[in-house]
């Protein structure tokens, strides 16, 4: 009577983990799905390549522009203006 009991057991809480996992998966994949999707669309608006090297050239060229904004605002022009051309420039390699 112990190996039957023991043997529910296990099964009952093999089902209870396949759920919990399943359930997981099926939450996490909504994340996923979700950034993809927005991805996608951010590289579509911007006419760029859907590629790690494009997103990454994106988030730098626009460090620069903010670079470009600090430097303004602290009254340096030369450096505004270095830091508004390299940002430009990079940004326009990568947006067709």
């Amino acid at each position: 009577m112990q190996v039957d009991f023991f043997g529910w057991l296990g099964q009952a809480l093999g089902t209870v983990i396949r759920y919990i996992v399943d359930g997981l998966e099926w939450f996490f994949s909504l994340f996923a799905i979700a950034g993809h999707n927005f991805l996608r669309g951010l590289s579509e608006a911007l006419g760029m390549d859907q590629s790690v090297i494009s997103l990454g050239a994106l988030v730098i060229g626009l460090l620069l522009l903010v670079a470009a904004i600090r430097a303004f605002l602290r009254r340096s022009i030369v450096a505004g203006v270095i830091w508004l051309i390299l940002g430009l420039w990079l940004l326009s390699w990568i947006i067709h």
